[in-house]
């Protein structure tokens, strides 16, 4: 081979390199013309980003976005699991659980991660498309105020007992109006010309189920051990494993760099988190944020429209520590707010880190339904995340007693 063709070649392939550099280096924004600069880390599949529209039901979302990639990471398949199966079925066990304690525990459209293989152990699982759970006139613009009501003033009634006895009829009663409302739940379906029930479909699936812990990391319960976090939508009263707060970040970057997303609640309540700018942040002493209307009770949509410059470009946030963390909680400044799924990591044009959060809120935003959450946030805010055992490291799985 000539000099001559050995540089071309040179030339060539360095060109290639150069482009898919700078391609794999494409810079992203926050929102348009925005001053937030990031390039990615690691950006794992997220799926379709679907709308939750009035209703308390993110918890479902973003846990079956994180299963139906689940799905894809441990079996290959590509999946679109029925929200609403796990929230008609869910309701149930919630009535259930909430005639049994007189009515003393907490019944609403809320719910928590663990809720998703709680049900899929007791109900199985369902495509979509078998099961779309749309009431009646509303299409997909869904919204369960008027079947929460009905539903908790029916328990309320069976429990209050008036013939003295607890009524034989209120499964049967219960159950009536989650068809009415939800639709009667196939017994078989079909899926690419094969038939299969809720429960040989979730087992076709090979979801290791037992095999999805909690993290989270408070100081009133022993680090390295399981607690039940005191909050409403814990209706099923399941455990997280305690981790110091430097540990649940570095948990997490650490699954995303080995390929794993996870579910993500917090409180997405702050004055910091603004999902028309993609950001979750927390400004620094001294940064002023406006507020203009109000954040909705379930946060189905946008929510406050917020003002500060600290959403225009990247800025100091505040130093988030243990006590800080464990004071937000216990005043009741954290609250169970939010469900997402985290999907990957990005830093900005400074190189501080931020996670890639696909929403539930339909594509309603500049980043078309994501957001990026510093990890000053993420360590103020994160109520809990979910994710699959192997995610953690080896010394991590042995504090734990994982194995």
């Amino acid at each position: 081979m000539s000099r001559f063709l050995k540089n071309a070649l040179a030339t060539v392939a360095l060109g290639a390199s150069v482009s898919f550099a700078a391609q794999a280096q494409e810079v992203k924004t926050n929102k348009e013309n925005g001053g937030y600069e990031f390039t990615t880390i690691k950006d794992l599949e997220g799926g379709e980003v679907k709308n939750q529209w009035r209703t308390g039901t993110c918890w479902s979302f973003s846990a079956l976005s994180y299963f139906n990639a689940e799905v894809k990471r441990v079996s290959g398949q590509e999946v679109n699991l029925s929200e609403m199966w796990i929230v008609r079925n869910a309701y149930f066990m919630k009535a259930e659980k909430y005639i049994r304690m007189h009515g003393k525990t907490n019944f609403g459209e809320g719910g928590a991660f663990h809720d998703i293989p709680y049900v899929m152990s007791s109900y199985g699982i369902v495509p979509e498309s078998v099961y779309e759970g749309n009431i009646e006139g509303q299409g997909e613009r869904r919204h369960h105020a008027e079947l929460e009501s009905l539903l908790k003033s029916m328990c309320d009634t069976f429990i209050e007992n008036k013939s003295g006895k607890l009524s034989p009829a209120w499964r049967d009663a219960i159950n009536g109006v989650l068809d009415a409302y939800f639709g009667v739940r196939p017994e078989t379906f079909e899926v690419d010309g094969k038939e299969f029930t809720p429960e040989s479909y979730l087992a076709s699936l090979k979801l290791p189920l037992n095999e999805y812990v909690s993290i989270t990391s408070y100081t009133h319960h022993p680090f390295y051990e399981q607690f039940i976090i005191a909050i409403p939508d814990n209706w099923a009263w399941k455990s997280s494993y305690n981790v110091t707060m430097d540990e649940m970040l570095a948990i997490a970057e650490g699954a995303i760099d080995k390929g794993y997303s996870f579910a993500w609640g917090a409180d997405v309540s702050e004055a910091g988190f603004s999902y028309r700018d993609g950001l979750a942040i927390v400004p620094g002493d001294g940064i002023k944020v406006e507020k203009r209307g109000r954040d909705n009770r379930n946060f189905s949509d946008a929510g406050a429209e917020k003002s500060s410059n600290a959403f225009d470009r990247p800025m100091e946030e505040k130093e988030i520590t243990q006590e800080l963390r464990q004071a937000a909680y216990d005043n009741y400044e954290t609250t169970d707010d939010h469900g997402m799924h985290i999907t990957g990591l990005v830093k900005d044009q400074n190189g501080s880190k931020y996670f890639i959060v696909k929403n539930s809120w339909g594509k309603t935003n500049d980043c078309d339904g994501y957001f990026y959450c510093s990890e000053a946030y993420f360590k103020y805010k994160t109520m809990n995340y979910v994710l699959h055992k192997d995610a953690l490291s080896k010394d991590m799985k042995k504090k734990l007693g994982i194995k």
